[in-house]
């Protein structure tokens, strides 16, 4: 019998590559991508679209795909509810993190975006 693997710590959810699991805070998490290359930001701009701050392209969030998604819920406040996305420039090939809120108190862009965004992270055993 093999052990199975420990269960994401509250408010996250795993990821194909996982954040170390003791990252519960955004700047650990944020922290966790750069150390992975994931050194650029993005913002969300309206209709679906991102802007990558190093080159300052703005792009439609369909033509990025998503390489990492953390969920976060704020530790003293559980509507607190953020998403880092971990993703590349189109244009530039910079690797950065963008992050949303999500939930019924995300702004209607950035729900708009995470519809928009391409989930490029491997299938997980078990999911289809």
């Amino acid at each position: 019998m093999t052990d199975a693997p420990e269960p994401a710590p509250s408010g996250t959810v795993p990821d194909a590559e996982p954040v170390a699991q003791d990252a519960q805070t955004l700047t650990d998490v944020i922290a966790a991508l750069e150390a992975r290359g994931y050194e650029g930001q993005f913002r969300v701009l309206e209709q679906a679209r991102v802007q990558c701050l190093t080159c300052r392209e703005e792009f439609a969030g369909a033509r990025t795909a998503v390489e990492s998604l953390r969920r976060l819920e704020g530790a003293s406040d559980p509507d607190d509810m953020l998403a880092v996305v971990a993703m590349q420039c189109p244009k530039c090939g910079a690797r950065g993190t963008l992050v949303l809120g999500y939930g019924p108190d995300a702004s209607l862009e950035e729900s708009q975006l995470m519809l928009e965004l391409q989930d490029a992270r491997p299938a997980r055993p078990g999911t289809a």
